[in-house]
């Protein structure tokens, strides 16, 4: 297994260095150059593996042996020892057609911990396998923020940085992440949105001088092992389902704003998992809803909503799939991320719009949607959505059809956004861990939004 960029001008990179040059040199994003592809006698043998031996077998497939399988799978379970469920990942049902997969069971509450817990494990044992120096290197919406810390605190020869935006995540978001004391953590709360902070991260790790001069290492989605790490839930619900005899016709419902969480949704079903149908759910700022029922993918204006981990304009994961949809042309790509950069949008052709239309379905919910869904199934059914699963749920209560059954992903505990639930008359009760974060002392620096002004951040902290 080896891993190319989108872009094309980067020599084929191993598992390993993959996962340590995060975002590709030429500027791309790095992808597997051949995707395993997986047999129906595969697919029922992994049936009925726990969560921890289902993602060994995945992730044994795009290692290729570099981390030797009794290590790999330490680095598995000690991943997914933090969980507060013993599935990791539980399928609960709400009516005959709707599940959602509880992706909130980790130390932070949120569905990042599935990819970061791996992540920040896996850098640990590189930092100490090969005595290198991992200074990591990330921006939040509001969840992988908490998580990365989370994975990384305290760990011996990493440092962290996280950027998010100044009062635009979560209360819970951002006490999550500015209550950690830890000397290898610096968290900068940047004057700008979310965009903002995921340019200055991209173009950052673009500079290769500085970015091999200072050890920069990804923790978003950006980097290929997070993407990996989400396929490994799509494979287990199915089989949850499966079990049932639910899995006749599954669509996944995944609220996205960055097209990683879906990608992942995309990349097993290349791999071979059968999902129905993709449904792609946004909030009002539904640029990607855009993009697959017109096939214009261009920023608008930025709005903040009840769902703020999706209130983003550009999607870091979307060249992965254009990608794909342009066969594996790393020339067109570098031509329509060049016109993208230039002229702010990019346009496909109707003949690729029907691919597009082909692999996903989209529903962009708008804000009263989104906490009507939340007031419905919490009278309906005595289930708490938070704002962003209740965008999933939303959305699949649009697009399916009947007959089919639908797994929407729920990305997030309803606690880290009190705010929005409170809205509708709804209180419920904090778990321990949270309640606990009211009575901590935050510890961040508030920055504008330049380059050089993380650069200087990122010197006097590394």
């Amino acid at each position: 297994m080896e891993y190319i960029s989108t872009r094309g001008k980067v020599e084929p990179l191993g598992f390993i260095d993959a996962i340590l040059m995060g975002l590709a040199n030429d500027g791309g994003l790095l992808v597997p150059k051949t995707i395993p592809q997986l047999s129906k006698e595969t697919l029922q043998q992994w049936q009925n593996l726990s969560y921890s031996e289902l993602a060994l077998e995945i992730f044994s497939l795009y290692v290729n042996n570099e981390i030797p399988r009794d290590e790999l799978k330490q680095l598995v379970d000690d991943s997914y020892a933090t969980f507060r469920d013993e599935a990791v990942t539980p399928v609960k049902r709400l009516n005959d057609g709707t599940y959602v997969l509880e992706l909130f069971h980790g130390p932070t509450f949120a569905f990042k911990d599935i990819a970061l817990q791996f992540l920040g494990n896996l850098y640990g044992y590189v930092s100490r396998k090969t005595n290198s120096i991992i200074h990591i290197l990330g921006a939040t919406s509001g969840d992988t923020g908490a998580s990365a810390i989370e994975g990384v605190r305290g760990k011996e020869g990493i440092r962290i940085c996280i950027l998010h935006p100044h009062q635009k995540v979560s209360q819970v978001q951002e006490l999550q992440m500015t209550t950690v004391d830890d000397a290898n953590v610096l968290n900068l709360a940047v004057e700008g949105t979310f965009d903002d902070c995921q340019r200055i991260i991209k173009e950052l790790f673009a500079d290769v001088e500085f970015k091999h001069r200072y050890h920069l290492r990804a923790i978003n989605s950006i980097n290929i092992a997070r993407i990996l790490a989400q396929t490994v839930y799509y494979f287990y619900a199915y089989f949850q389902l499966a079990k049932d005899n639910q899995a006749e016709k599954v669509n996944f419902s995944v609220p996205t704003g960055n097209f990683g969480d879906i990608f992942a949704g995309y990349l097993a079903q290349k791999m071979g998992l059968p999902i129905h149908k993709l449904i792609l759910a946004t909030n009002e700022n539904n640029i990607l809803e855009r993009f697959v029922r017109e096939g214009v993918y261009q920023p608008g204006a930025f709005r903040g909503t009840y769902s703020p981990s999706m209130d983003i304009q550009v999607a870091s994961n979307f060249e992965r799939y254009l990608f794909y949809l342009y066969g594996e042309d790393a020339q067109a790509v570098t031509a329509i991320m060049d016109q993208f950069k230039a002229e702010g949008r990019v346009v496909i052709p109707a003949d690729k719009l029907q691919v597009v239309q082909a692999d996903f379905a989209a529903y962009g919910v708008q804000n009263e949607e989104c906490l009507d869904t939340i007031s419905t199934y919490y009278e309906k059914y005595a289930y708490l959505l938070d704002p962003h699963t209740a965008c999933g749920v939303a959305a699949a209560d649009q697009i399916v059809a009947d007959g089919e059954v639908t797994v929407a992903l729920s990305t997030a505990h309803p606690a880290k956004f009190d705010e929005s639930i409170r809205l509708r008359g709804i209180k419920q009760t904090y778990p321990e861990q949270i309640q606990a974060l009211f009575d901590k002392p935050q510890f961040q620096t508030v920055v504008g939004g330049s380059n050089d002004e993380i650069k200087d951040q990122l010197v006097k902290f590394f």
